[in-house]
């Protein structure tokens, strides 16, 4: 590891390390725009000027030097103060002072290093240019004379999200960012670059003009927009979230949030239920809370209790209708509305084992039945790492564009009973080799895709290669809860009495008795449902999610719910009472201990390991796999389909329809 000096203190940096890094590592701070750490080195901005010895006696851009053995790095001599203010005059030559409509205001590190590293006043006396707006599609607005051409955004859509939409034409003073040919950006994951925008010339559209930074209240939670448990915060002001950003988890998310993450908020204060309803001659009528329990009270049902978990759902809610079905003589529970009825006796079967992270060392890959660009678009991210590091991917299921060089097996499922000999030649190569199983094949593939851990050799003593995908937040939590019945939700259709946990994606109509719904979103589960009881979303309470990888983790809340709406768990604690099986917990404290005793590994946060014993089950596969589970990536649960957002991005970007027309 090389010794290098930074402003005559001796360190030892990491080989490879650049002289930015050094400085970092020395607690120096070092102005930047271009350079980003997740992305590759360009050398744009030319802020990161410090002075180092030997070498020549100019400022050097310490962002693209490699540290090396007895080098002295300077970061605050007068040259580079100097430097530094005559990069940061150049970069306001041409910027706008519309500092007070910006919606980076507050959050600008243009402003933040004008302030610390810039003369304090402007020699320039010439017009500035002026660039025209570009349009980057429903989630980036644009204001590109604000543009210092750091090509962040560009880095981005190329290097991470695997979609070159996003370029530079024109050259020097001229350049100008722009999608191609100023059509929508097609990722999933293009708010990010409104993260990674240093300046304000890329902003959140739907966030324009909404509030400013200091004016809002932040809270660390957990997305359910899907199953890899992105680590968020919510900006709130008074009762509304006003704004989703990522937050750091090397492990989970690294720093990016899918466009779906960030924009369906605006959908948590439409089509909500804010107070209870009772079907009477066909038609819900509002009603008071005594009301709605005694009309379930009142139901005669015999211990015929059941409860579907929704994909949203926490596992403090699951956990409090367990325990009032236990008290009721059910075990009637299921999390898998759309029919899944996969063996659920081994954790580890059904467990993303190798995780997230670690999916990066992986060098042969085998997906079956899966769009992981939809159904885990940042597990689909960390493939692209593990492909540029050598690996080799391959598919099963009908053809798709994942971002990534992919060698199609085809449709049938038969295959993996007799791979092809260049999959198993690349496998019996490969240190790291990993299969991952998505929906559309579990089903009826899980028995020959487990048969895969042998003939493949996916399991080994520091690695576990065999992987599920799941796509609902709850899933692994309501699995290690016990939600899942061998016949798959078959098996409740005929209970007298059943409980939806905010359960919009199953068919309601072959429930066969009285139905109460439990959920915050006026959606399909409530315009099935006789008793409706109005209930928090993810945003306005406390709670517990188990993400695709069994990462225990836990949210805060953020708001409170409107109305006459109450957290989940308070409500079968309350109703539990009206129908003489008082739950033994009066606090959210009191409810994690319990249910810490009835499944010790949600007791605390933290990746959770399961034990590799896997069911025998038959190792034929049959069938064509014919398409995906999801179909529109951006209205997937009850929340989407009621913002406004992510109906303007289903319009355009996956039906596509023109801009003008998804206006209307």
């Amino acid at each position: 590891m090389p010794k290098v000096k930074v402003d005559g203190v001796e360190i030892e940096v990491p080989q490879g390390a650049t002289v930015l890094q050094a400085c970092e590592l020395a607690g120096k701070e070092i102005p930047r725009f271009c350079y980003h750490e997740r992305l590759s080195i360009a050398g744009n901005c030319r802020m990161c000027l410090v002075e180092v010895k030997p070498g020549p006696p100019k400022p050097q851009a310490s962002c693209a030097l490699p540290a090396a053995e007895n080098q002295e790095i300077f970061t605050n001599t007068p040259m580079v103060k100097h430097a530094r203010e005559g990069i940061m005059e150049f970069l306001l030559i041409n910027h706008p002072l519309d500092c007070p409509i910006c919606d980076q205001g507050g959050e600008c590190d243009l402003q933040d290093q004008s302030v610390a590293y810039g003369r304090g006043h402007s020699r320039y006396d010439e017009n500035k240019r002026a660039v025209t707006e570009k349009y980057m599609g429903p989630i980036v607005k644009t204001v590109m004379t604000r543009c210092i051409q750091c090509t962040r955004c560009i880095r981005f859509a190329e290097e991470v999200a695997g979609v070159e939409e996003i370029g530079a034409i024109y050259r020097g003073e001229n350049m100008q960012i722009t999608s191609y040919l100023e059509e929508a950006v097609t990722s999933e994951l293009s708010g990010n670059v409104v993260d990674l925008c240093p300046v304000g010339a890329l902003t959140s559209k739907p966030y324009a003009f909404e509030a400013r930074p200091w004016e809002l209240r932040k809270t660390l939670t957990i997305d359910v927009m899907d199953a890899v448990g992105t680590n968020i915060r919510l900006d709130s002001r008074g009762r509304q979230v006003l704004r989703c950003v990522p937050r750091v988890n090397d492990d989970v998310n690294e720093e990016w949030a899918t466009d779906k993450t960030r924009h369906a908020v605006d959908g948590l204060v439409r089509k909500r239920l804010d107070r209870p309803y009772v079907r009477r001659d066909g038609k819900l009528h509002a009603v008071t809370w005594d009301e709605a329990f005694a009309a379930i009270a009142a139901v005669d049902h015999g211990g015929s209790v059941a409860a579907v978990a929704g994909d949203l759902v926490d596992c403090e809610t699951m956990f409090a209708a367990k325990a009032l079905l236990s008290s009721l003589g059910s075990s009637l529970l299921e999390g898998r509305q759309t029919g899944m009825d996969y063996d659920t006796s081994s954790l580890a079967a059904v467990n993303f084992n190798t995780t997230i992270a670690r999916t990066e060392e992986a060098d042969a890959i085998l997906l079956v039945g899966t769009n992981l660009r939809w159904e885990a678009p940042l597990v689909n991210t960390r493939i692209r790492k593990a492909i540029k590091k050598g690996a080799k991917v391959f598919a099963i299921g009908p053809e798709t564009e994942l971002t990534y060089k992919v060698e199609w097996l085809g449709t049938d499922l038969s295959v993996l009973g007799n791979l092809p000999e260049r999959v198993t030649e690349a496998f019996g190569k490969a240190a790291r080799p990993m299969v991952i199983v998505g929906g559309a094949a579990l089903k009826g593939a899980h028995g020959a895709a487990l048969a895969l851990a042998d003939t493949l050799g996916l399991v080994k003593d520091d690695w576990n290669g065999f992987n599920v995908v799941h796509m609902a937040a709850s899933r692994m939590g309501g699995l290690m809860l016990g939600y899942a019945q061998k016949a798959g939700i078959s098996a409740l259709y005929d209970a007298k009495l059943t409980f939806f946990l905010g359960a919009d994606e199953c068919d309601h109509a072959r429930f066969t008795g009285l139905k109460v719904y439990v959920g915050h979103h006026g959606d399909r589960g409530a315009h099935h449902a006789d008793v409706i009881l109005p209930g928090a979303s993810y945003a306005e309470k406390s709670g517990t999610w188990v993400n695709l990888e069994g990462r225990v983790q836990r949210g805060e809340r953020a708001v409170f719910p409107p109305g006459d709406a109450r957290e989940d768990w308070t409500i079968f604690r309350a109703l539990s009472e009206r129908m003489g099986q008082t739950l033994s917990f009066d606090t959210l404290g009191e409810l994690r201990a319990a249910m810490a005793l009835d499944c010790p590994e949600l007791a605390t946060p933290g990746l959770k390991t399961f034990a590799w014993n896997p069911p025998a089950l038959g190792a034929t596969a049959e069938g064509v796999l014919d398409g995906y589970p999801i179909k529109d990536f951006y209205l997937t649960n009850a929340i989407c389909r009621a913002s406004p957002t992510m109906q303007r991005c289903s319009a355009e970007l996956v039906h596509g329809e023109s801009f003008a027309e998804a206006a209307e």
